[in-house]
């Protein structure tokens, strides 16, 4: 009683059910579900008034209702307990991290253990990440002849694989183990492989998996398709090949080829080839396609290869059936899919709902999600709201201060830019290489000459970050913009990397703004040189020549661009209306509203012309 001696106790809290009628069945009923600690204690000060401490059942429920401190004392009151008040003790202290009280007391107690048992040491063992103390319960595991217990085994296994990285250790218990028909123990070997950046064996353990006729589970295909991330291109035509035919091979009502058509809607996609990973995608049954992970290959697929309005359409497809549940990832997906055609109403709804239907808190705390909005808000033009978003945020990573960085940027808030990018390591953070690419622009949009040098210089002199192409191009700019052309001019030739069409383009455009046609010449024909294809250099060119009255030097251009076979890109615009994205390209007629839609311009032009006196 010395316990609970100094606690004032309410008697009221049993005047309903009568305190001298109480029993032993009575007090363990109140001990079930969640209980405040005053009443607790008086429930616990009955429990020895009527003589039940040494009951197992209500001391097993008083243990899981205390810390461990406490438990430890309920526990040891106890003369004779059998394993249920044994294993409620061993899982407050592996709940606590309390891995060596617990094993010590495993090691004294008289009592056999059961699969339980082992399962709360082995959360322990998970927790501490000691190798000595998994390989002693290991051999407790063998000794006692629990090595057929497939609990204990998936136990055993997801500790070596997941928690001590040992999948030398992983895969021997896993091939000893009598029976592999559990879809957790493929899970936890496969989770360990894709963690250590094995993609091969992934696959390999996968084909076994469906093979086997054992359906993965959810969490077996997150880490599928996260080492198919991991895997090399010049890997994925390999892998393509055998998981086509493996599904050509077995039954279709294998639990598994679902699964198997997944990773091949999200290869064909990272190969490139979307016509394939539709045609997979579709291949996919009903039930199949009742999760959400064929949706976000499918999805994703489509984003990657430059086909955002697909990607939506397909969105809106999934979103119809309200069994199917989007979740970060997708969400993910749709925003970058939003913030390529501008689709600012669509980018609201998905914040809308992320905050009514996802979990609580979730884009403060998912660093993913909450960059991917704020990357969306910027490029729609939305700032105002990525700020907020950014502000929200419990824990900013480099990532998310990259993003809100390069939006302040492109939207030519180049001094809030900076101010942002002076307090990175405030936030004991390291800036990296897209950092400084944010900070870059930011003084390229804003014409921050001086701060734009400081900032290049201070990459390599002060954060040891060598500038890659996209670095040089963009300070190229910056020098060509405010009529440096010779500066930018000697850039060029002195960066080590060979000049692409991006830098060319840079200095061209600089050269045709502050009427250097005499450097925009030999600018040109470097650009045309570096991408023939590529319409943008000629056009430039043909508009300064223009602009210089010299008819025929244009005329001769476009002459040779037909020649060469090279022909202008049409512009192409996006507009979203009540939900839908129109897409317009420059002269298509396409659109199945285009009579209407040249009939009104039509008219538009006559009144301007009449507005403006034009004949």
């Amino acid at each position: 009683m010395n316990l609970l001696s100094s606690q004032k106790l309410k008697p009221c809290y049993y005047s309903s059910l009568g305190v001298r009628t109480l029993s032993t069945a009575d007090l363990a009923a109140l001990l079930q579900g969640r209980i405040s600690y005053p009443h607790l204690l008086q429930i616990h000060a009955r429990v020895f008034r009527v003589g039940a401490h040494q009951n197992d059942l209500i001391a097993t429920r008083l243990i899981g209702h205390y810390p461990s401190h406490t438990a430890l004392r309920v526990f040891h009151w106890l003369h004779k307990p059998n394993v249920f008040p044994f294993n409620a003790i061993m899982r407050v202290l592996a709940e606590e991290g309390l891995f060596s009280h617990a094993f010590s007391l495993f090691k004294q107690s008289p009592l056999s253990p059961n699969d339980f048992t082992f399962s709360f040491l082995l959360k322990s063992c998970f927790r501490s990440g000691d190798s000595l103390y998994v390989r002693q319960i290991h051999t407790h595991v063998l000794k006692m002849g629990f090595l057929c217990n497939s609990f204990v085994c998936n136990g055993l296994l997801a500790v070596y694989a997941k928690g001590l990285k040992d999948l030398g250790s992983a895969r021997l218990v896993f091939d000893e183990m009598p029976e592999k028909s559990f879809g957790c123990s493929w899970t936890s070997l496969i989770a360990g492989y894709a963690q250590s950046g094995q993609p091969g064996e992934v696959l390999r353990l996968f084909l076994m998996m469906v093979n086997g006729n054992v359906r993965p589970e959810d969490d077996t295909m997150v880490s599928v398709l996260s080492a198919c991330s991991n895997l090399d291109m010049s890997k994925i035509e390999k892998w393509v090949t055998l998981l086509s035919e493996f599904c050509g091979n077995i039954d279709t009502k294998n639990v598994g080829s679902d699964s198997v058509n997944t990773v091949l809607v999200y290869l064909y996609g990272k190969w490139g080839k979307i016509e394939k990973s539709k045609e997979t995608f579709d291949g996919i049954s009903d039930s199949g396609k009742r999760s959400v992970l064929p949706w976000n290959a499918i999805i994703g697929a489509y984003v990657q290869n430059g086909f955002p309005l697909e990607s939506l359409s397909l969105f809106r497809l999934m979103v119809e059936d309200p069994t199917r549940k989007p979740n970060h990832v997708t969400m993910v997906s749709v925003l970058s899919a939003c913030a390529q055609v501008g689709d600012l109403e669509l980018g609201r709804w998905v914040h809308e709902y992320l905050k009514s239907k996802g979990n609580r808190g979730v884009i403060g705390s998912n660093r993913i999600l909450a960059t991917a909005l704020i990357d969306m808000y910027s490029k729609c033009g939305s700032l105002d709201r990525a700020k907020e978003v950014f502000d929200q945020m419990v824990s900013k990573d480099i990532v998310s201060f990259n993003a809100m960085i390069m939006g302040l940027a492109v939207n030519s808030e180049g001094e809030e830019a900076l101010r942002l990018f002076s307090k990175i390591l405030d936030f004991g953070l390291q800036p990296n290489a897209g950092t400084f690419l944010g900070a870059l622009c930011a003084c390229n949009h804003s014409g921050f000459l001086e701060k734009g040098r400081q900032i290049f210089k201070d990459m390599t002199s002060g954060f040891s970050i060598s500038p890659k192409l996209e670095h040089y191009a963009c300070y190229i700019d910056l020098l060509a913009r405010v009529g440096l052309v010779e500066e930018a001019l000697e850039v060029v030739t002195s960066m080590p990397f060979e000049p692409n069409s991006i830098v060319w383009g840079a200095l061209l455009g600089g050269c045709l703004l502050h009427s250097r046609l005499d450097v925009a010449e030999y600018v040109s024909g470097k650009l045309v040189r570096s991408d023939p294809d590529n319409t943008g250099g000629y056009v430039m060119l043909a508009n300064a020549f223009a602009s210089d009255h010299r008819w025929g030097d244009v005329s001769s251009l476009r002459r040779f661009m037909r020649e060469k076979g090279v022909t202008k890109q049409p512009g192409c615009s996006w507009i979203s209306l009540n939900g839908v994205v129109h897409e317009f390209l420059v002269g298509c007629s396409s659109h199945p509203q285009s009579e209407s839609i040249y009939s009104i311009l039509n008219g538009l032009v006559k009144q301007m012309r009449v507005a403006t006196d034009i004949p």
